[in-house]
């Protein structure tokens, strides 16, 4: 299988290329928020403000990093459960975001506006965050470092493994997996 590089932030013309299972790596910047930073992007829209980075296009990955060691812009980079996030999601995709990397499924909301704007859901593999947190090349924490590993931080990834979970076109691997794998 040849080697599919696909360059972040993501285009609309890269995403409709992106076919759910596909193996793919990222290239560029992504940005990292969990919970509590996803709540707080969410009051500040509410109140009429900004957010703290360019949601068009942009990739944001589902992960709280741990500390880093000595020598390494970032420690253990795993990603966390995608779901935690929905409540938030389908605002920022229709905010131009254009696509998450997290593991699980999404509700139907989320898999209504991934479609409806064209976006991606990319999983990492869970349990693999040593590894991952390699392929990260620099990280700044950008807003909320309060919010200690939670906080929103802009990242430059190199050779990044994720798979399409969800495409442009709504087709989500973990029904067609499960749907495979039915008994009649």
């Amino acid at each position: 299988m040849e080697k599919r590089i696909v360059h972040v932030p993501l285009s609309k013309e890269d995403a409709r290329t992106l076919k759910t299972g596909d193996y793919v790596y990222l290239e560029g910047t992504i940005y990292s928020a969990r919970d509590a930073a996803h709540k707080r992007m969410s009051e500040a829209l509410d109140r009429g403000e900004e957010l703290p980075f360019d949601i068009k296009g942009n990739v944001i990955y589902y992960m709280g990093p741990s500390p880093a060691r000595e020598g390494r812009p970032i420690g253990s980079a795993g990603p966390t459960t995608a779901g935690r996030m929905d409540p938030y999601t389908p605002r920022l995709l229709d905010m131009g975001m254009g696509g998450m990397i997290g593991k699980g499924k999404r509700t139907q909301d989320v898999h209504d506006a991934v479609v409806r704007n064209e976006a991606v859901y990319f999983a990492a593999v869970g349990g693999a965050g040593a590894l991952l947190s390699q392929r990260i090349k620099k990280s700044e924490v950008i807003a909320y470092d309060d919010l200690g590993p939670e906080a929103i931080r802009k990242m430059e990834i190199e050779d990044f493994p994720v798979v399409v979970v969800m495409d442009v076109e709504g087709n989500d691997l973990y029904k067609i997996s499960q749907e495979m794998y039915k008994k009649d």
